[in-house]
């Protein structure tokens, strides 16, 4: 056993993963963590062996096709067990795997945060300089709030995510999609059957990948007695510990309730008067500077269409009071068509950003409500709510 002393920003899943273990072996390591909905920074907790990974070598195989199967390089396979080779690969024989490697920059380690987000973006414009980035304001707590740019067409197209900070896995979910259009981009290669050097020449594609960072931080790592907002996010939480199920952001407002689209008629029907995890507007359209930044940067980029990635509910939503033009219907019936998402005519709501910019730009407008479950939604689910996310936007890029 390795003793671990936790910082901030570590939570089981991120230690799992860099260690090559899961949460279970850190639980049955150190019973009690299983019982806190955080690890506390400075809390000692004790780390077990990484487990390796074993294989009885079957008749026909090779290093080649093992190596395929468990999605690690040949090289890395035959480093590990000495004495084999492509020409000496013996039935029979037991291997040892090594970890299996990340085949792109943007995969989640554990919950995927501020600043993986801010991390993998660097490392992302450095590696394709395709993509440009900046930023497009500030959090309540100072974070900036940072775009992804790809594409020089004239048709530009917008689209952001984790505007609730529970649904943070929508982040990861559009950076990866960035990442694969870029990577195929420069390769000249097709994606999932769509062109993207064509994407490129005639769309602007702005992500805005993370619009509430505070909140997203929030729900993943929580809050201890040492933060100065400590007191009245618990008063807020009803003193709960706990804030996986929040979607607001720092100040207890939610942000898909803050934009001017009948904001008045939207607080009366949430009846919320006071911050908390959510369903507060605030005290009035754009009072928040994650939203204010947003509406900004929207009218700036002045988009041709837009998607406001949500979690959970595999529903797109197309609408808005009648301001939507007539072709939204059945661009959601094709965004629906390729990800296996329901399109909905919504009715009974507003102040959301999809809402706000159909009757502000009259032009097509979409909340994707990825996934099915409970917020967060698991990692496990990863893989298939990234290729979903990208199909929907690969979609709209070629309508």
């Amino acid at each position: 056993m390795q003793q671990y002393t936790v910082c901030k920003g570590d939570t089981l899943d991120r230690i799992a993963a860099s260690r090559g273990l899961s949460r279970v072996h850190i639980i049955n390591a150190n019973p009690w963590v299983g019982e806190q909905p955080y690890l506390v920074p400075g809390q000692i907790i004790f780390l077990p062996s990484s487990p390796r990974r074993r294989y009885v070598i079957q008749r026909e195989d090779s290093p080649e096709k093992v190596a395929d199967a468990f999605h690690v390089m040949e090289a890395s396979l035959l480093e590990m067990n000495p004495g084999l080779s492509r020409s000496y690969f013996p039935e029979g024989r037991v291997l040892v795997l090594p970890h299996a490697g990340k085949k792109r920059t943007v995969y989640p380690a554990g919950e995927y945060g501020y600043r993986h987000l801010c991390h993998d973006i660097a490392k992302l414009t450095q590696l394709y300089p395709r993509i440009t980035a900046g930023t497009i304001g500030e959090s309540v707590l100072g974070k900036p709030i940072p775009y992804v740019k790809i594409g020089e067409g004239p048709r530009k197209i917008h689209v952001n995510a984790s505007i609730h900070a529970n649904e943070w896995i929508t982040t990861p979910c559009i950076m990866y999609f960035i990442e694969e259009y870029a990577h195929a981009c420069k390769l000249g290669k097709r994606w999932n059957g769509y062109d993207p050097c064509q994407w490129f020449a005639q769309n602007t594609l702005w992500v805005v990948p993370m619009v509430n960072p505070d909140g997203v931080e929030l729900v993943q790592e929580g809050v201890f007695p040492n933060n100065p907002y400590y007191e009245q996010l618990t008063e807020w939480n009803g003193g709960r510990s706990d804030y996986r199920h929040w979607k607001a952001n720092i100040n207890g407002v939610d942000l898909g309730d803050q934009f001017p689209a009948h904001w008045e008629e939207e607080v009366q029907r949430r009846g919320k008067h006071s911050p908390g995890p959510r369903d507060y507007a605030g005290t009035s359209p754009l009072s928040e500077p994650e939203a204010e930044a947003l509406a900004a940067f929207t009218v700036k980029t002045t988009p041709d269409a837009a998607i406001s990635l949500h979690s959970q509910g595999q529903e797109i939503y197309w609408n808005y009071r009648n301001y939507e033009p007539k072709e939204s219907r059945e661009w959601a019936r094709r965004l629906g068509q390729v990800s296996g998402y329901r399109p909905v005519k919504l009715e009974g709501s507003d102040a959301g950003y999809k809402d706000w910019f159909i009757q502000e730009f009259r032009k097509p407008g979409f909340t994707v409500e990825i996934g099915l479950g409970k917020n967060p939604l698991p990692l496990e689910d990863f893989d298939d709510l990234a290729l979903e996310t990208g199909l929907v936007v690969a979609e709209l890029l070629s309508i």
